[in-house]
């Protein structure tokens, strides 16, 4: 007998494409956003399939358990039934991949529809979700997301624990997920200030990372943002605009923690010789 296990990575929150977010100059945290994905894999149950139909993933600010309000969409997902047996062996599947607002995530819901079925001994069972089309799969998740870094979260579903048999002799199967949640960072973020600020002419900050050049020009408070970076060592660099009179500037030893942001301070720039 096959053995499975599935997993939802959210929110995922990780891995790709991160280095190509767009840096963001505001220095008001409520007008950035974060990355976020949600994969499925594999995990451990006594069946032939379990075929999942994912229709939304969708997200709330807030705690609380009020299913009336606060539910959005992640958006980016494309709705489809899954076997997770597909998904052994360290495979994976994504099922979401957006930028949300920054700030508290208090819960997340998968929204499933109504092809839901269990094989067991080469039958097919449907796998009932009574409160799943209405309400959803609810996880509380209570993280503060950093502005412009990236996050995957993992959705672990016991599966063997979930699926059980209805009393009597109905043969149908129900969902009562039990799902463990886990969190992690996968980039962090640069920020530091131009002091005095070049008013009247632009300042572009860049980080080479890997093969990509991350970049964004600081805002008319001499703000700048690099978003998307990964953890490790870097070195800055500050071009204005050639106009200005004002050198190119090197910072080198920047070091980032997933998860965090580096806040290199106020930095000068000196005059061309």
């Amino acid at each position: 007998m096959k053995k499975i296990k599935f997993y939802a990575l959210s929110f995922s929150v990780i891995t790709f494409m991160f280095l190509s977010l767009i840096g963001c100059n505001s220095s008001d945290d409520s007008t950035q956003t974060s990355r976020v994905s949600i994969r499925m894999t594999d995990a451990p149950g006594d069946y032939d399939e379990v075929n999942i139909d994912v229709r939304d993933v969708l997200i709330k600010s807030s705690a609380d358990n009020d299913d009336s309000k606060g539910w959005v969409s992640i958006g980016n997902v494309t709705p489809m039934t899954y076997n997770l047996l597909d998904l052994t062996g360290g495979v994976n599947v994504l099922l979401a991949d957006n930028l949300v607002p920054s700030g508290f995530l208090g819960q997340v819901r998968l929204l499933l529809g109504e092809n839901n079925t269990v094989v067991k001994d080469g039958v097919t069972y449907s796998l009932k979700t009574p409160s799943a089309k209405q309400s959803g799969l609810k996880l509380q998740i209570n993280q503060t997301l950093l502005a412009g870094a990236s996050y995957d979260f993992l959705l672990d579903f016991d599966v063997h624990s979930s699926i059980v048999v209805q009393a009597g002799n109905s043969g149908n199967f129900n969902l009562h997920p039990v799902i463990r949640v886990s969190t992690a960072a996968t980039s962090g973020v640069i920020k530091g200030t131009i002091n005095p600020v070049l008013t009247g002419y632009q300042v572009l900050a860049s980080v080479q990372v890997g093969d990509t050049v991350v970049s964004a020009y600081a805002n008319d408070l001499g703000v700048f943002q690099l978003n998307g970076i990964p953890a490790g060592t870097y070195t800055v660099t500050l071009t204005p605009d050639i106009a200005s009179g004002k050198a190119i500037k090197i910072i080198p030893g920047i070091v980032v923690e997933n998860g965090k942001m580096t806040n290199i301070g106020d930095v000068s720039l000196d005059s061309i010789p």
